[in-house]
């Protein structure tokens, strides 16, 4: 029995990206409005003229700046990606499952639908608030509760996992790969293989950004988890640019 799938008008919120260069930007705009909308009521062609262009500027910076803010907007999931994910991977099965780079939340809420009620759930990340307003372990726990999903956030780095090795079903690394430099993201890897129970599996979804820019991306993705450890069962290239790779510990492990 998996948890119903919750509608996604529900009050999550995953958070604001890069909300300080980003809000830097929205205060310099408004600034310049105000300066060009002071400098085009002075009298003279040139000033208002100046002016009108100031604040032409600033609304230009100002406006972008809100509209990068909320891309992706905080409170949608874009589910599908994670339904995708969850339809390679048997998590039906699974006792324990670990969501590494969860961030606030919003791969727990995808995954949610697929993971039975007795699975117990880590979402794990460092939860540095610097790139994304408000993340933290509790934003990620309340996204999942009302996702359904009882899950348990631990703050720890990806490259040296806080787990017992042998210990988890299902690893799934959503969109965090890219993130990490090449050195750390395949640390990552070796140790998602580490922590697997012998017949576990690695869910990842990976955008299309290697770590060298002339790769495949679904080539470098499925040579990265094959390197790690793990028997490649399932390679996808989506049309949105995403990589599902789905790796398994082999049975000489």
């Amino acid at each position: 029995m998996t948890r119903g799938d919750r509608r996604d008008h529900l009050p999550y919120y995953f958070g604001l990206y890069h909300w300080r260069e980003r809000g830097r930007r929205i205060v310099l705009g408004v600034v310049t409005i105000a300066a060009g909308v002071l400098a085009a009521r002075r009298r003279g062609r040139l000033a208002g003229a100046l002016g009108a262009i100031a604040a032409l500027w600033g609304v230009s910076t100002a406006g972008s700046a809100v509209r990068a803010l909320a891309s992706p907007p905080p409170w949608v999931l874009d589910r599908e990606k994670y339904e995708a994910l969850a339809a390679e991977l048997q998590i039906s099965g699974a006792d324990r499952l670990l969501d590494i780079g969860c961030g606030t939340g919003r791969s727990l809420v995808g995954l949610a639908p697929a993971v039975p009620a007795s699975c117990s759930v880590i979402g794990l990340d460092t939860f540095d608030d610097r790139i994304i307003l408000g993340n933290g372990g509790q934003l990620a726990e309340r996204n999942a509760r009302i996702a359904g999903l009882n899950a348990a956030a631990l703050r720890g780095d990806a490259a040296r996992l806080p787990i017992d090795g042998g210990t988890v079903d299902i690893v799934t690394m959503c969109r965090v790969l890219h993130d990490l430099p090449a050195d750390a993201a395949d640390r990552a890897l070796e140790e998602a293989y580490r922590v697997c129970a012998p017949d576990g599996h690695v869910g990842v979804l990976a955008l299309p950004y290697p770590h060298d820019e002339d790769a495949d991306p679904a080539t470098y993705w499925r040579t990265a988890v094959s390197t790690a450890g793990f028997d490649v069962e399932t390679v996808r290239e989506r049309d949105d640019g995403y990589t599902i790779v789905v790796g398994a510990v082999g049975n000489d492990s």
